[in-house]
């Protein structure tokens, strides 16, 4: 089954932002169909011609979310199902509209009857896809406290997302491993009083030496005064009072009597009005040895990673001792290459040795290469190296290649595009999409020679950027001269789908 990422790649042309928002949606959504007691289906609009060559819009669902606290909706496979406007006009009320579309009779479906709302989902000011909330009526439902509690707030969480102002901008650390529903749900007030509580909310705070009920209480005080470690007390009432303020905030995990109890607050401001927070509480006390196990592991692949990047730099050290002692250019010239090369490897190693999950945050190693690129480039020539855009996060097995093709680009244009003492600039740009990552290094020098050809170069930095491209990147790159000025670009695509 196509990824979220590629069923976007392949049918839309949003850029990598957009593409990331949906991402951060798809990573909440489970709440919001818990609350919900419905499906989440993720829709986005398609152009396609006739037969008559009229333009008829259609809609691609991407991504599907099943509630674990009611009967699904959809029991088959959603995904890559693709449906006109006309059938389905709620779509496409929800993209013209700018708002939630209710529908106001069910229709059937698979012989089961079912009730759809439409939320458009709103990002950098434009509607960039349509989140439909479907839900089974087949089974009636008693309205109750916990029912009415789930419902409103879902309600605030989905105006949020027609907002633009849920989930937030940045990816939150541990999203998926957070707290659910099911788990233990604790609405507030915009004062920080609790109005609901659920039954296994009430559970966890039992455990924690709170025997009373919850309704009525400030949470954040009571919290504090429960949890055993200062430092954890004030950090879980600050996460509280946090996402009061309308701020969300990341898990936070706390003990108290023995008892060991993840939090997680949310804001809720439908529509920018304050309307107080949802908290999100599970009593992990018995699975705290085993993730703690598994932490251990990760702690011991960290370790691996710090001692490979600290026996490079030894490497690169003792390359730089014998540079210095060679009398011979060309061999110091050469042992120069080798200390960049293998410091470029180290460089991602020491990122990975500061990661959790074997991903590489390139932006970061390539602004630690740009200035060791140009110091090297400050003993011969007067120029200046740059970024711009944004390379984003990619998996470890891409990290190292990319960051050694991108230094033997630079270099060779170090190298070759400027005369001793020449002043000039390099331009490393990066932009990314769902599905590829493309650099262009541009510089202002003095362009490729008359039958130049990547493939029959004998350079061995442009033939180790070519195995490197081809092998491990299975990418493409090419060599051309700047339109209409000097200089010379080096185009590099490189695929971010997953290796098969």
């Amino acid at each position: 089954m196509s990824t979220l990422s590629e069923l976007l790649a392949e049918h839309t042309r949003l850029p990598g932002a957009a593409v990331d928002h949906l991402q951060l949606v798809v990573g909440e959504w489970q709440l919001l169909s818990d609350l919900s007691f419905a499906d989440f289906l993720m829709w986005v609009p398609l152009e396609a011609a006739t037969a008559e060559g009229v333009a008829e819009e259609r809609f691609l669902c991407v991504a599907q979310a099943r509630p674990q606290t009611a009967p699904t909706a959809h029991p088959e496979d959603m995904v890559s199902t693709v449906v006109a406007a006309p059938d389905h006009p709620q779509l496409r009320r929800a993209v013209v509209e700018e708002r939630i579309c209710r529908e106001e009779d069910p229709r059937w479906h698979l012989g089961v009857p079912v009730r759809r709302e439409t939320i458009p989902v709103r990002f950098g000011g434009k509607v960039v896809a349509v989140l439909s909330r479907d839900i089974n009526l087949a089974v009636p439902r008693v309205p109750s406290p916990l029912e009415i509690a789930y419902l409103g707030s879902a309600a605030d969480l989905c105006q949020m997302i027609a907002d633009g102002t849920f989930p937030a901008p940045e990816p939150s650390p541990g999203a998926h491993t957070s707290p659910r529903v099911g788990d233990g749900l604790i609405r507030l007030d915009a004062a920080g009083t609790v109005v609901f509580a659920s039954p296994n909310a009430l559970s966890a705070y039992h455990r924690m030496g709170h025997a009373a009920d919850l309704v009525g209480v400030a949470l954040a005080p009571l919290t504090r005064s429960l949890v055993s470690d200062p430092f954890d007390a004030t950090e879980v009432a600050q996460r509280m009072r946090t996402a009061l303020d309308g701020n969300p905030s990341t898990r936070v995990e706390a003990e108290a009597r023995g008892a060991t109890v993840l939090f997680r607050a949310l804001p809720l401001r439908p529509r920018g009005k304050a309307a107080g927070a949802l908290v999100l509480v599970r009593d992990v006390t018995e699975v705290t040895r085993r993730d703690r196990a598994l932490m251990s592991k990760d702690a011991t692949i960290r370790e691996i990673h710090h001692r490979v990047k600290n026996n490079l730099q030894t490497v690169a050290a003792l390359l730089r001792l014998q540079s210095r002692r060679t009398n011979n250019t060309e061999a110091r010239q050469v042992l120069a290459e080798s200390v960049r090369r293998v410091t470029s490897i180290a460089l991602v190693h020491e990122t990975l040795s500061m990661s959790v999950d074997e991903r590489v945050s390139l932006d970061d190693v390539v602004d630690q290469v740009i200035p060791m690129m140009s110091d090297v480039a400050t003993a011969e020539t007067r120029v200046v190296v740059r970024r711009e855009g944004k390379f984003g996060v990619v998996q470890a097995e891409l990290a190292t290649p990319l960051v050694m093709v991108l230094t033997e680009l630079v270099q060779n244009a170090f190298e070759h595009a400027y005369t001793p003492g020449q002043r000039g600039e390099v331009v490393v740009h990066a932009e990314r999409s769902a599905k590829w990552l493309d650099v262009v290094i541009t510089d202002d020098g003095r362009g490729l020679p008359q039958g130049f050809s990547l493939e029959r170069t004998d350079r061995l930095g442009l033939q180790i950027v070519r195995t490197l491209v081809e092998s491990e990147l299975r990418g493409s790159l090419s060599l051309r001269r700047r339109q209409g000025t000097k200089g010379t670009e080096a185009v590099l695509r490189v695929p971010l789908q997953r290796r098969r």
